[in-house]
């Protein structure tokens, strides 16, 4: 027997909590489109996120590492995908929409440039007066506008709590921009979980990533309580000789942790607060979503310890000097010498602001194609 979308949106209104967003009550899209037979609002926007080429490129954007550092650590899309899980996870367990909160997961990163957080500053330096760079933004950007792949519309069209979720993205390194999008509400309760679910994602695996590099040795934590904490739990001694599978059982004790506190902490500040719908969550003054008071320390302690170890360890250094210094080069070269970019960017900036469009490419580029690019104008040997 099939399902259909009316049969699942009926099975979700049933399912999920009053506090929920449910696909059939969305506010819906900016250019009306015919319903799908089997696929729900928010399904058919994950769908499309999945299929952009923005995100396809996230596979070869730095996480912490830039690629030339190895394979096996976290890129952009496999931060994403870790995202999405998280997301999904705490979601499912707080009975509100999975897939309006999966969608928003896979869409948060879009708008990152090359380079991770070196490269966005760096950006945003070259903007300055010319509105600055934000990734967060330029995300929504490029499912508003940047992606053609529609001959109705620009962009991905889609539904309107996604497109929300993206901009009203925060976290302690993200800050939203929400001036033209219904500032004075809080975003929905699927959004705030991908908040936490990105937070979670990034500490631990660039934790797991450190201690693989061998930027951080297990020695340095003790004195770190959530790590104590764990290794404790497990029964890994702080002298023996720290394995792969050590690593493993910690991070992934780490995570089912931190997940299992939001989940709990979130589900009593609900029933607090006696929230009961959609309008309550977002009239409230504050997100709902959160940690206890007791994880919050360990996390504040734990990014501490990473933000001095791992994020200023004086190799993470280097490549961040390395990036800035290659995309201010292709940025300002772009500037000045605009007939060295490709015939259709400059179209492009022929029309529109030559600084937006040159940010606008740059952004799009994944770390191999700018360190390429770069190559190619700066390296006399080097093929054009």
């Amino acid at each position: 027997m099939l399902i259909t979308r009316e049969e699942i949106e009926a099975e979700e209104a049933g399912r999920l909590a009053a506090y929920a967003m449910c696909s059939r009550d969305s506010k819906g899209r900016n250019v009306p489109e015919d319903e799908h037979l089997y696929r729900t609002a928010y399904q058919r926007d994950r769908d499309r996120i999945i299929h952009t080429t923005a995100f396809r490129r996230l596979e070869y954007k730095t996480q912490v590492f830039i690629i030339t550092e190895g394979d096996y650590y976290r890129t952009r899309l496999t931060h994403t995908v870790e995202v999405a899980q998280i997301g999904r996870t705490m979601a499912r367990a707080l009975r509100v929409n999975e897939d309006l909160t999966e969608a928003i997961c896979l869409a948060h990163d879009l708008g990152h440039s090359p380079f991770g957080h070196s490269g966005e500053t760096a950006l945003n330096e070259l903007m300055t007066g010319r509105g600055g760079f934000d990734h967060n933004y330029q995300s929504f950007r490029i499912v508003e506008k940047l992606e053609n792949r529609f001959p109705d519309f620009r962009g991905l069209n889609l539904s309107w709590e996604v497109r929300e979720g993206i901009l009203k993205h925060e976290t302690e390194y993200d800050q939203s921009n929400v001036t033209d999008f219904e500032p004075e509400w809080r975003a929905g309760l699927e959004a705030q979980i991908v908040n936490f679910a990105d937070e979670i994602a990034y500490t631990t695996a660039d934790l797991d990533d450190g201690l693989r590099s061998g930027m951080i040795a297990p020695e340095q934590l003790k004195e770190v309580e959530f790590w104590r904490l764990v290794t404790d739990e497990l029964g890994i001694e702080p002298d023996r000789t720290f394995t792969d599978m050590d690593r493993h059982r910690i991070i992934r004790r780490l995570v089912g942790k931190e997940v299992s506190d939001v989940v709990q902490a979130t589900s009593q500040r609900l029933v607090e607060h006696n929230i009961q719908s959609v309008e309550l969550v977002r009239n409230f003054p504050e997100n709902l979503v959160t940690h206890s008071e007791t994880v919050k320390n360990l996390n504040r302690q734990l990014k501490d310890f990473l933000f001095q170890n791992l994020y200023q360890h004086w190799r993470v250094m280097r490549m961040h000097l390395k990036a800035e210094r290659l995309l201010k080069e292709l940025f300002e070269t772009y500037v000045t010498s605009p007939f060295v970019l490709p015939e259709n960017i400059q179209r492009q900036a022929e029309q529109n602001d030559l600084h937006r469009i040159i940010c606008d490419y740059i952004a799009g580029m994944t770390d191999r194609f700018a360190m390429e690019e770069h190559s190619k104008l700066f390296d006399p040997i080097k093929r054009v």
